[in-house]
């Protein structure tokens, strides 16, 4: 359950969603067993409106949840359509 903004620095209470952003991530737990596999469980994180225009919150296995600046995750985006277009070229 969100109570407040994911942004650990502002911590602002949720009292309205249409204020801000929310974030699913569908995370797996292996403390859950479904049929032998591990299972999952979706964990929603909110970020305020002021704090959604500065950060996005992502996900890394082993890592967990992260408020990173948006500016850094555009740049990740940017990052892996050079590299693609770069792999491309040398498969050509």
């Amino acid at each position: 359950m969100m109570n407040n903004c994911a942004n650990s620095q502002c911590a602002k209470p949720l009292h309205y969603l249409r204020e801000g952003r929310v974030f699913v991530f569908d995370v797996q737990d292996p403390s859950i067993k479904t049929s032998g596999k591990p299972g999952h469980h979706l964990e929603h994180f909110w970020l305020c409106g002021a704090c959604s225009q500065q950060f996005r919150v992502e996900y890394e296995p082993g890592r967990g949840i992260l408020v990173v600046p948006r500016r850094q995750a555009q740049m990740s985006v940017k990052e892996a359509k050079q590299q693609a277009s770069v792999t491309r070229a040398l498969a050509s």
